[in-house]
């Protein structure tokens, strides 16, 4: 008879604003400019992969109006970078970012003081824009941002450039009844999977996921698409591979030749929609995404081979032989 189609749907929210499982849930940043406009950020968080950096440094650019190649991230110094709690629950472009952010602002402060000084108009009138400042009443009084820096450098009475700043979210530990708000944001949105289902052999193929978020505002598109399809491939693998086999409470399946995971002939096409609804509390209104594509996909596929077989699926993974 041929295998049958079927489409499920899951739901899902999850922590995008940090997660206090700790006393702290904060991040420190110490950034600085040199005479030539470059702007360094020293971070506590450390980028797993994830692209936090390079949203970190857009961040930056974006507050201070220089070019992202102008910023320059280190975290790579546990001897110089300050206090951060770690890089886990979808945090480091919410509490990172805003860590940054307020560094940036107070760098931003003291420049725009100095620029209006020099062009002899008032703070409020300026524009930071692609390493340059001008005045937005009269775009022809300008001055590129590091002739400011060297002013602030070159005086008498100046002073360096660097600025620190710690961002700790206004959350609080869950309580022993596990209630309490923990992050300072949430992530959500919802995910769509279409399978076919052998009845006969209960072989099981994924044709097509469509991912739908809403983490904020999404600073870098094709940064958080690779973090979906990243945590749709995951979400693959412990809906469908995944499994500890014990012996006695001895793992058998100890080696990568035997712990099956998915692999790019096993992932589907991924159609990623993000639905943007900037989070005030967020830097530039963005919230994590790093984990949540990892949380619907074994719902949402279970949910499709019960439209397909009309059968429920209770334990992961979803084996040939519990479809049959």
């Amino acid at each position: 008879a041929g295998p049958n189609r079927g489409i499920g749907f899951a739901a899902f929210f999850h922590v995008g604003g940090g997660a206090r499982v700790y006393r702290s849930d904060g991040c420190g940043t110490v950034l600085s400019i040199d005479d030539f406009g470059v702007v360094t950020v020293i971070t506590g968080s450390t980028d797993l992969g994830t692209g936090s950096d390079t949203a970190i440094a857009q961040i930056v650019a974006e507050e201070l109006g220089v070019p992202v190649q102008n910023v320059r991230v280190v975290n790579d110094d546990a001897s110089i970078r300050p206090w951060d709690v770690g890089t886990h629950a979808s945090r480091a472009t919410f509490v990172a970012g805003n860590s940054a952010l307020i560094a940036a602002k107070k760098a931003r402060e003291v420049i725009v003081r100095a620029a209006a000084e020099a062009l002899n108009t008032q703070p409020s009138d300026l524009v930071l824009e692609d390493g340059v400042i001008y005045s937005r009443q009269s775009p022809s009084k300008r001055i590129e941002l590091d002739k400011v820096v060297r002013r602030i450098h070159f005086r008498e009475g100046g002073s360096n450039l660097v600025f620190s700043a710690y961002y700790d979210p206004p959350t609080e530990m869950q309580d022993e009844r596990w209630m309490g708000n923990l992050s300072a944001a949430y992530s959500f949105g919802a995910q769509a999977a279409l399978v076919e289902v052998d009845p006969e052999t209960g072989w099981l193929k994924v044709l097509k996921i469509v991912s739908v978020h809403d983490s904020g505002r999404i600073l870098n598109p094709m940064a958080a698409e690779g973090q979906v399809h990243g945590g749709v491939a995951m979400g693959l693998g412990y809906a469908m591979y995944e499994e500890m086999v014990l012996d006695h409470g001895r793992v058998v399946n100890a080696s990568l030749a035997d712990y099956l995971l998915p692999t790019s002939l096993e992932t589907p096409p991924i159609k990623v929609v993000f639905v943007e609804t900037p989070d005030p509390a967020g830097p530039y209104g963005a919230k994590g995404i790093g984990e949540t594509a990892c949380i619907p996909t074994a719902a949402a596929l279970a949910n499709a081979v019960y439209d397909a077989l009309g059968k429920r699926v209770k334990s992961l993974p979803i084996k040939p032989e519990k479809l049959r």
